[in-house]
């Protein structure tokens, strides 16, 4: 796999959250042995045992079981350990969610039926927006909680962590309160980690305006997941192949920024380069 990637042009790798136990012995080797190296880290890295698929939200830090919260730490006490020898820069987190019931997949079937803006539509988005408010606190102090202790964990491994802006509206954190994160935590390890799908598909949803939405944060920006989108919430593709306007976020990059193309499995080779040179053309190629 990271043969592969090293043979398109790739001088490094993020590895994801569906890499298994037994693929560790195999990417220890490739980057001991010059093939590859890796940027970053999306928790949770390894898999953890008995979970045979990407898992990214098996374990929530905003979870009410308290084991739930402890297994979210330790797992990603083990991303930290495997990011420091592989010599990553960061790791990304998802920070958890909100136990309500989920919207996000109802509305975007109401725009891809051109029901949009809407009277159902609106109610819906007034709905959630109060059971958000209703359920939040306890989530977030949570989460918040935890991050503190993994804020700790990372500095002394010489590590950044990377938050997602998550596409999920029942997922935190909410877009108006990133801001609050970075004051709370302003000694340099924690981060903002933007993912350009995700900012699509919650402009697409009306909740956010991508380009501003990047604008505000950009001070504490440590990087992207790069891919395209197609109305109303098809993601992975890549860039160029969709609806994002790339070049409304050029202002924003900046050659220190970590760049990671994050694309679905059946994209091909040359789509990827083609891709790739694509966000060249309008971000720079640093």
């Amino acid at each position: 796999m990271l043969e592969e990637i090293r043979e398109l042009g790739f001088e490094y790798s993020e590895l994801s959250h569906g890499i298994r136990l037994s693929l560790l012995p195999g990417i220890i080797e490739a980057v001991e042995g010059g093939v590859i190296k890796i940027s970053t880290l999306h928790n949770f890295c390894p898999l953890p045992i008995g979970i045979n698929h990407a898992a990214p939200n098996v374990f929530r830090f905003t979870s009410k079981d308290r084991r739930e919260r402890e297994r979210a730490f330790r797992q990603t006490l083990q991303t930290l350990d495997l990011a420091q020898r592989l010599g990553a820069r960061l790791v990304v987190l998802h920070m958890g969610s909100i136990e309500m019931r989920e919207y996000t997949d109802r509305l975007l079937e109401m725009i891809g039926a051109g029901q949009g803006g809407s009277p159902r539509y609106e109610r819906l988005c007034a709905e959630l927006e109060e059971r958000r408010q209703e359920r939040r606190e306890v989530h977030e102090n949570f989460a918040y909680e935890i991050l503190g202790l993994l804020e700790k964990e990372a500095a002394s491994r010489n590590l950044q962590l990377g938050i997602e802006n998550r596409e999920a509206l029942e997922e935190i954190p909410f877009e108006v309160d990133f801001g609050f994160i970075f004051m709370q935590f302003n000694a340099g390890v924690v981060r903002y980690w933007h993912d350009t799908g995700h900012g699509q598909i919650k402009e697409n949803l009306g909740f956010i305006n991508h380009a501003q939405h990047v604008a505000g944060l950009v001070e504490h920006l440590a990087g992207f997941h790069i891919h395209d989108v197609a109305m109303p919430g098809r993601d992975h593709l890549p860039p160029g192949r969709g609806m994002i306007d790339f070049p409304a976020l050029a202002p924003f990059v900046k050659p220190g920024h970590i760049k990671v193309l994050e694309l679905h499995p059946s994209v091909a080779s040359e789509e990827v380069l083609e891709g790739l040179a694509y966000v060249k053309s309008v971000w720079g190629e640093a």
